[in-house]
């Protein structure tokens, strides 16, 4: 049976933004984040030749985690994906094209939203969970609010503003939180992604449930 984005999402409910991350870094990069827990890997498309480091990550990691693009803007940019071996499909916006083209594939859609408006459009289209997108304009009581006129099950993922330091509040209201520069940045020495990446799951909250 296939995973759903829930299943990848436990126990470690975050998602590693590797924008700007090269083909040569990839495998070094995955292996770092898959040893310490993360199962939710992303490569914009606004990264050096970013379909074969998906390509590399999906064969590296098949079975053992989810693999896709983000900054995923046009319908066409799917079965690009796709043909790379990504299954999941992150944008910082809704086109529901995107959304009824990444469903059509079968593969996982998380588009951004940002208000209830967006949310509902992209519930509609056919998203799978919706990125909360910028986090750093909002507050977890937001996604409290936003969260209360959703459908119930919905899944939330904050991406942007979120640390080590406010991780469990966002945890609190939400299913997930991407993690982009706080974690990778081109040029950051694996040493100190390991350490980052282990201060984001020391940072999790214990025994949370977001049902």
């Amino acid at each position: 049976m296939q995973k759903t984005i829930s299943d990848w999402l436990n126990p470690v409910p975050l998602l590693a933004i590797l924008r700007g991350i090269a083909p040569h870094e990839v495998d070094e990069v995955g292996d770092v984040l898959i040893e310490l827990g993360y199962r939710i890997l992303e490569v914009p498309l606004n990264s050096p030749d970013p379909y074969q480091s998906i390509a590399q990550l999906a064969k590296r990691y098949s079975g053992s985690a989810l693999i896709g693009a983000g900054t995923v803007l046009k319908p066409e940019q799917v079965p690009q994906v796709a043909d790379a071996g990504g299954t999941l499909i992150v944008s910082p916006n809704l086109n529901p094209e995107v959304v009824k083209a990444t469903k059509r594939m079968g593969m996982i859609s998380v588009p951004g939203v940002f208000t209830p408006t967006e949310a509902f459009q992209a519930l509609d289209a056919g998203a799978d969970a919706l990125k909360i997108f910028p986090g750093d304009a909002i507050s977890p009581s937001y996604c409290k609010a936003l969260r209360a006129v959703l459908p119930k099950g919905t899944l939330l993922v904050v991406t942007g503003g979120v640390n080590s330091e406010n991780l469990a509040d966002f945890l609190a209201v939400s299913n997930g939180a991407g993690i982009g520069s706080a974690l990778y940045s081109p040029g950051k020495a694996v040493k100190q992604i390991r350490a980052d990446a282990l201060k984001f799951v020391h940072a999790l909250p214990t025994g949370e449930s977001n049902d």
